[in-house]
This record gives C-alpha cells, structure tokens and sequence, in this order.
C-alpha cells in the first residue's frame, strides 16, 4: 500500500510517500521519499510541490497510491488549512480516501522508550499544544493548548518543538523528533488505513476560539 502523508500543523512543511506492507507481521511502514522545509510562512506555496516531489523521488505517479494521510493539528488555521485543503483535493481527485490523524499522535508514533511521556508543539502568543502518551505510545489526554507554566508535569521526557522551547521552564528531558514525520503520520492511521475502513472527516484541531469576532450592532455610516 501506497500512501502520501501530508502534515502543515507546524512550521515543517512536510510531504513523502510511505509504504506500508500489509503482509509483514507489525505491518511495516516504510519512508519511501519525503520533503520537508521548516518555514511557517511557506505551507501554502510548499505543500503541493512537496507533495509532486516526493511522488517523483519515490518513482511513483500520484495516480499509484492507495490513500492520504493528513495531520490535523492541533496546529494555526492558516498552516492547518493549507494541507487539509490540499489533501482533500487530490483525495477526490485520485479517488483514494484521506485520512485524518492528529499531530502529535504522529509525533508520538516515533517516540521510542519504554515509559510514558508529553508531545509539545509551539503552540505560538507563549503557549503550546500538548498531549500526554502511556509507555506504548497510547493517547492518555490530551490535545489541548495551555501556556507551558500552568502545566501540571509528572512527566519527565516530553518530545516536539515546544518541548525543546520550554524545556526549562517545564523541566522536562527533550528527545525527538521535533515534528511529525511522514512515517508517524502513516503509523498513527496504519490500522484504519489496513482494515480499509472508511475515513473520518478531516475536521481541524484548532483548539483556539477565532480571534475574528462578530460586530455586536450596526455602525452608523449617515449623519443623523
């Protein structure tokens, strides 16, 4: 199986294509090209070139795969949009179902250690996105946006760049990887994708009420 793997939720820009053999015993995920640029302004003008690249460097065509795999965040409307908005197209283009995962689960897919721990992002405004993962890389809370000095950390080891940012000021041990990969991304949907089951909505984290905010009442524009 055939899949592009598609995650703008932070500020890696991050296409590749990933197979995944249904045949082996932990049905294993392999990283067959990838592209990936840090620049959080660049999602909308990287992805889908990323994305041809990845297919090119990989000797497929995009009419080869079988599925897409979208990072929905938590991430900023705007990097969320941008690949959400691209997964979805070439999904109904090409006829493949587009799965959604969150983030920072396909951050914790590449997480190895045998205890449990955080996955923080930059959650920008001194705040990050942040979700608490068992031994096995389980979700046990989580995601939600919190400024990093009101957190309640008995977790020691914590991975994504907003671990790395404030690592002092949570105490906490940083490891890798700082961003979701395209392979964390396929092994966070794997079992949906291999029971063929049909996708969810790609529906948006972004755990932020809109700053954006409904006038309470009509100005007056004419002199009275």
């Amino acid at each position: 199986m055939l899949v592009l793997a598609i995650d703008t939720s932070t500020p890696a820009v991050t296409a590749g294509v990933v197979a995944v053999d249904a045949a082996a015993d932990d049905a294993e995920v392999t990283t067959r090209a990838e592209r990936v640029t840090i620049d959080p302004r660049a999602h909308g003008e990287l992805i889908t070139p990323h994305a041809l690249a990845a297919a090119e460097a990989a000797g497929i065509t995009l009419k080869d795969l079988d599925a897409i795999v979208c990072g929905v965040g938590p991430g900023p409307f705007t990097g969320l949009r941008a690949g959400m908005a691209t997964a979805a197209a070439l999904a109904h283009a090409l006829g493949v179902p587009a799965y959604p995962v969150c983030s920072l689960d396909a951050i914790a897919a590449d997480v190895t250690g045998d205890s449990p721990f955080l996955v923080l992002t930059d959650a920008r405004r001194r705040e990050v996105y942040w979700a608490r993962y068992d031994a096995d890389g389980t979700r046990a809370d989580g995601p939600h946006v919190q400024r990093p000095a009101e957190l309640d950390v008995t977790t020691k080891v914590a991975a994504g760049d907003g671990a790395a940012l404030y690592a002092d000021t949570l105490g906490v041990q940083p490891i890798g990887p700082r961003f979701p990969s395209p392979a964390g991304l396929v092994k966070a949907a794997r079992e949906s994708l291999l029971a063929g089951e049909p996708p969810a909505a790609l529906t948006p984290l972004y755990l932020r009420r809109p700053d954006a905010a409904e006038p309470a009442g009509r100005k007056r524009v004419t002199a009275p």
